[in-house]
C-alpha cells in the first residue's frame, strides 16, 4: 500500500493500493469499441450523469483534495473543484453540437477517436489536471487509463467512484495508482496504448515521451514553466504588482503557469519591490482548513526541502531577499512567501522552475530588454504584459515566445487551448483544440 500524507499535519489520511497496468488497458481495449459507437448525445448525456455527480460531491472533492495536497479551502472550491467542473461542461457542450465533417476537393475529412489513452496527472492540481485529459478523451470516444501521483492519488479513486455511480460502461476509466517507476513507466511503454498524455516535470516529460517512441505511441506533455510577468513602463504599476504577486503564490506557488519572474523597468524597480513586499506580507500562511489562511503548506517535504534549496541558492548567487523568511508553523511542509529583488536574468532562481511561493523581480532597460528577458528561458508556457495602451500591450505579448499571455489581468479562459512551447512541451488541452488533441483524423476519397 502507499500512504497518502496531509502535508499540513504530517500524518497518514489513507492509502492506496498499486494498480495493475496490464489489466487496465486490457479493460481499456475491451470497452473501447463499444464507448466510441455511441452516439454524440448518449456520450453527452453519460459525462452528463458524472457532472451532476461530481457537482453534488464539490464540497467532499474540495476538502479531500486539501488534506491531500494542502490548498485552501477556499482556493480547492473555486480552483481545485470549480476548474474542472467547468471543463466537463464544456466538453458536454462540445458534444451537444452538431458534428461537421469537412470537405477538400474530392475529400470527407472524419475526426476519429485515437483508442486508449493513458493519462499521468501531477499533484499540484490532481481534479483538474485530471478531468482536462479525461473530459476531451472520453468525449472523443476513448477509454481511459490514469495513473495519478501517489503524493495526492485519494481525489482520483473518488472520481472512479464518481464514475461508476453515474453509470459509465465498466473499463471506460479505470485508476492504477503506484509510483513514477514502475507504474507509470509501464503504462507510458505499454503497445496497447494509442497516446500517452503527460502533466509533470520536464525530466519526467523526457522519460515519458522516450518510453512511448519505443511502440511510435503519440504524445502530448504539459511540462514546466517559468512564466514572466511583463510590466510596461506605462502600466497601472500598483494593480500589476498586486495581480502578479496573487498569480505567483496561487496553490503556495504550485502551479506550472506561476508568473514567478515580474519584468518591470529599471527606473520602476524599487517601487515594484515596495508593492510587492507590501503585498507579499498579506499572504498568511498557515492551515488550509483556517479561513485566515491564504499559503498552505507545499504537498511533500520533497518539495519543501526542494523550494528552500533554490531560496538558499538565490541568496548565494546574491540576489536580495527583500522579503521572507517568516515564520510557519512548527508541524507541516511550510515554505513562507519569499520576495527577490534586482534579480539578475540568468540567476537560476529565474531560469528554473521552483514550483513554491517564491517571486523574482527583474529589471529591464527598454522594451526589447524585457522581451529577451521574458524570452530568455527555455520553458514557454504562460506570461502576462501591463500597458495603459491594450494595443501596445497586446504587440507586445505577440513577441512572447508562450503558450498563453494574460493582457492586463485577462482572467483565465477554460475553453482556450492551453499548453505551451520549449520545455513546457507540445500538445494542448482544454476547448475544442483540447478535445481535438484525442482524436485522428481520416480522409475519405469520394
Amino acid at each position: 500500500m502507499i500512504d497518502v500524507i496531509n502535508p499540513a499535519t504530517e500524518q497518514v489520511i489513507g492509502a492506496v493500493e498499486p494498480g495493475d497496468v496490464e489489466a487496465a488497458v486490457a479493460a481499456a481495449r475491451a470497452a473501447q469499441p463499444g464507448w466510441a459507437a455511441l452516439p454524440r448525445a448518449e456520450r453527452a448525456a453519460h459525462l452528463g450523469a458524472l457532472l451532476d455527480a461530481m457537482s453534488a460531491a464539490a464540497p467532499e472533492l474540495a476538502a479531500l483534495i486539501s488534506a491531500e495536497m494542502g490548498a485552501p479551502l477556499p482556493v480547492a472550491k473555486k480552483v481545485q473543484v470549480g476548474l474542472p467542473l467547468a471543463v466537463l461542461r464544456s466538453m458536454i457542450d462540445i458534444l451537444n453540437r452538431p458534428e461537421i465533417s469537412e470537405t477538400v476537393g474530392n475529400s470527407t475529412i472524419h475526426r476519429e477517436p485515437l483508442g486508449v489513452v493513458g493519462a499521468i496527472t501531477p499533484w499540484n492540481y490532481p481534479m483538474h489536471q485530471t478531468i482536462a485529459k479525461v473530459a476531451p478523451a472520453l468525449a472523443a470516444g476513448n477509454t481511459v487509463v490514469h495513473k495519478p501521483s501517489e503524493v495526492a492519488p485519494l481525489s482520483a479513486a473518488r472520481l472512479a467512484e464518481l464514475v461508476r455511480q453515474a453509470g459509465l460502461p465498466a473499463g471506460v476509466y479505470t485508476v492504477v495508482h503506484g509510483y513514477g517507476d514502475p507504474t507509470g513507466a509501464a503504462l507510458a511503454g505499454h503497445p496497447g496504448i494509442d497516446l500517452i498524455s503527460f502533466t509533470g516535470s520536464t525530466a519526467a516529460g523526457r522519460k515519458v515521451a522516450a518510453l512511448a517512441a519505443a511502440n511510435v505511441t503519440r504524445v502530448a506533455l504539459e511540462l514546466g514553466g517559468k512564466s514572466a510577468n511583463v510590466i510596461l513602463p506605462d502600466a497601472d504599476l500598483a494593480a500589476a504588482v498586486k495581480v502578479g504577486v496573487g498569480n505567483c503564490y496561487l496553490n503556495s506557488g504550485q502551479t506550472c503557469t506561476a508568473w514567478t519572474r515580474m519584468l518591470v523597468h529599471e527606473s520602476r524597480h524599487d517601487e515594484a519591490v515596495e508593492l510587492a513586499v507590501a503585498a507579499a506580507a498579506k499572504y498568511t500562511v498557515g492551515d488550509p482548513a483556517d479561513p485566515a489562511t491564504r499559503l498552505g503548506p507545499l504537498a511533500s517535504a520533497a518539495q519543501r526541502d526542494r523550494v528552500l534549496g533554490h531560496i538558499e541558492r538565490g541568496l548565494a548567487d546574491g540576489a536580495t531577499m527583500a522579503f521572507g523568511g517568516g515564520p510557519v508553523p512548527d508541524v507541516g511542509y511550510y515554505v513562507a512567501p519569499v520576495v527577490f529583488a534586482g534579480v539578475d536574468p540568468d540567476a537560476a532562481i529565474a531560469q528554473e522552475e521552483i514550483f513554491g511561493p517564491v517571486l523574482s523581480v527583474i529589471p529591464y532597460r527598454d522594451e526589447d530588454d524585457a522581451v529577451r528577458i521574458a524570452n530568455s528561458t527555455r520553458y514557454g508556457l504562460a506570461g502576462a504584459v501591463w500597458s495603459a495602451s491594450q494595443e501596445h500591450a497586446v504587440a507586445v505579448a505577440r513577441r512572447l515566445r508562450t503558450g498563453q499571455v494574460d493582457v492586463n489581468g485577462g482572467s483565465f479562459n477554460p475553453i482556450a487551448p492551453f499548453g505551451g512551447v520549449g520545455h513546457s512541451g507540445y500538445g494542448r488541452e482544454l476547448g475544442t483544440f483540447g478535445y481535438e488533441e484525442f482524436t485522428t483524423v481520416k480522409a475519405i476519397q469520394l
